[in-house]
């Protein structure tokens, strides 16, 4: 018996090692047990032999720790989903651990109680469970290398229920003290949160949200305390989820009323799944918990020539003299063609800048790089420059506006013998731009002006849209910054957007910290899904006006314009 009880205090004492156990809780004081729940992962679970009496005590399992040549001083705990009946996301932990551990994160699987206990809240034992969890792991922070500031998750489904947990309602003790450790803060430091279920009120008791998240009287659960520990967030969703995204349009928001540095990545038709971990990736090198990122390269010299042949044609917008309403104080707009030698698809895309509606130019950093990039993935691109500065007597977009439908319609009138698609035509634009990029998707039906000729009686519906950072699109910034951020109930959307029955699927990029709200954008996609329409959208945090002008490599801000190469091959 001596022998057995040195060889335990031995075990004890000594580090863990690599994919070792770690339970949770001391024997005999575990809050809430239930006789009939496990801790265990399904793989585990559905073995032959498996005893749930062997499995009753939630554990920690501690993978590998990095190659010292890669490692940094983080820790992310992995959350596994299974609707709080199981932990089923074994392919997923495996996969996240992979990822971060090659990028020099230490990682640890977190396994909790399940099935959902009776006579509780359906999150009660696992939210017990991780806040004790968070507790031990910062415990061992100095032990295992890694500063217990940085301690971060990423969560699936249920998982991401308890992680929104964890995130916001630390200082909401879930158990009362058993022993030493209870002392330990349990705040998270981030979290990147994959499809939350639960989120909505419409969902709150453990099931899809009945009414896909929407309704007067559907709000964001009560049971999230978002406190003064609440912490960033990268949220991660799919348009088509019955756990609603709404439940993570609603997380942003409150993070935006709170000042709380997020992201939030949409993904159109997508289901309930995890989707765009390298996002997650970006955010954390964006916030800088894996290191400072890299200096900032400006965006015109990563672009500064056109990286492929192509052919040019430039040609005015109007027919002399049939410019309607006529400001002599205006530019004069126009087109110009730019078709790859080799092209790859029949589509085109239309590019414009912003400039407040006073200015605008295709040689910019708004246009030009992105016309060069899509031109060498053989896509054919038309910049157009459209009236400014803001006409008299007139609301600001009114000029702009008639030039993009007239665009459109010269496009799709020309596209043929170009050998082009006259119904695969796509427009894009930032800031002001992004806000006539509205217009054109969501008002296509509405006339702009009186007829000056036959091309007029072309459609001037397009098949996408790509808003960057669009700029008043909320009355509470219609002519500027956007007073509240865009996150109160009284910002509405302006009433100049039809959002007619030709509106388009969309693409948004927009920097969190933009004074032109993020909010605009995020608004925007949620009406968009109210109507059955799947758009896709990301936000960058910490990142203001024109986000991708200088960007750091391995962020959001630099990579954006892969983004628009995924959302495009819908559409190619």
């Amino acid at each position: 018996m001596k022998r057995f009880l040195i060889l335990f205090l031995l075990c004890c004492c000594l580090p863990l090692t690599a994919q070792q156990r770690e339970y949770i809780w001391p024997a005999g004081r575990m809050p809430d047990a239930q006789p009939g729940q496990i801790a265990a992962m399904t793989d585990e679970a559905d073995a032959p032999g498996f005893l749930p009496d062997a499995h009753r005590i939630p554990y920690l399992e501690w993978f590998p720790a990095p190659a010292d040549s890669v490692r940094k001083d983080v820790c992310m705990i992995l959350i596994s989903g299974g609707s709080y009946e199981c932990c089923c996301d074994v392919g997923l932990i495996r996969y996240w651990k992979e990822e971060l551990t090659r990028r020099g994160v230490q990682c640890v699987n977190f396994v909790y109680r399940t099935p959902r206990p009776e006579g509780l809240p359906i999150y009660q034992t696992a939210w017990e469970d991780g806040q004790r969890a968070v507790r031990l792991v910062r415990s061992q922070a100095e032990a295992r290398g890694f500063d217990p500031e940085k301690i971060g998750v990423v969560s699936m489904s249920a998982g991401s229920h308890l992680a929104l947990l964890l995130a916001t309602s630390s200082q909401t003790q879930a158990y009362a003290s058993v022993d030493y450790y209870d002392s330990i803060p349990c705040h998270i430091n981030w979290a990147i949160v994959n499809a939350p279920a639960y989120v909505t009120s419409d969902a709150e008791d453990g099931t899809p949200a009945t009414r896909e998240g929407y309704g007067t009287d559907v709000t964001l659960s009560s049971v999230f305390a978002f406190d003064a520990k609440t912490c960033p967030m990268s949220l991660h969703h799919g348009g088509k989820d019955p756990y609603s995204p709404n439940g993570s349009t609603l997380v942003y928001r409150k993070l935006r009323q709170m000042g709380v540095p997020a992201e939030l990545h949409l993904y159109p038709g997508k289901g309930h799944g995890a989707f765009g971990f390298e996002r997650g990736i970006e955010f954390m090198t964006q916030m800088g918990y894996l290191g400072g990122p890299e200096p900032e390269v400006a965006l015109m010299d990563r672009f500064p020539e056109d990286l492929v042949p192509t052919s040019y044609h430039k040609e005015n917008v109007w027919p002399d003299g049939k410019m309607p309403d006529f400001q002599e104080k205006q530019c004069t707009p126009y087109l110009e063609w730019f078709i790859p030698e080799h092209r790859t698809t029949d589509a085109i895309q239309i590019i414009y800048s912003g400039g407040a509606y006073v200015g605008n130019g295709t040689e910019g950093f708004e246009v030009a790089p992105a016309r060069r990039y899509l031109n060498a993935l053989g896509m054919t691109v038309v910049t157009m420059k459209y009236r400014t500065p803001r006409p008299e007597g007139l609301a600001k977009h009114t000029s702009a506006w008639q030039d993009l439908q007239r665009a459109i319609r010269l496009v799709r009138s020309q596209a043929s013998a170009y050998g082009l698609d006259p119904d695969r035509i796509g427009i894009m634009g930032s800031s002001a731009g992004g806000h006539l990029t509205l217009m054109g998707v969501t008002s296509s039906r509405h006339r702009s002006y009186w007829p000056v000729d036959d091309l007029d009686t072309l459609s001037c519906k397009v098949q996408w849209g790509i808003g960057i950072y669009p700029a008043y699109a909320l009355t509470d910034g219609a002519d500027g910054y956007n007073k509240t951020g865009g996150n109160d109930d009284s910002a509405l959307l302006v009433p100049e957007f039809s959002f007619d029955l030709d509106t388009a699927p969309m693409l948004f990029l927009h920097g969190d910290a933009d004074g032109y709200a993020a909010m605009n954008s995020v608004k925007v996609w949620e009406q968009l899904r109210a109507m059955g329409i799947q758009a896709e959208l990301h936000t960058l945090a910490t990142r203001e006006h024109c986000f991708q002008q200088t960007a750091s490599p391995g962020t959001g801000s630099y990579n954006w314009l892969d983004r628009i190469a995924d959302f495009l091959q819908a559409f190619r």
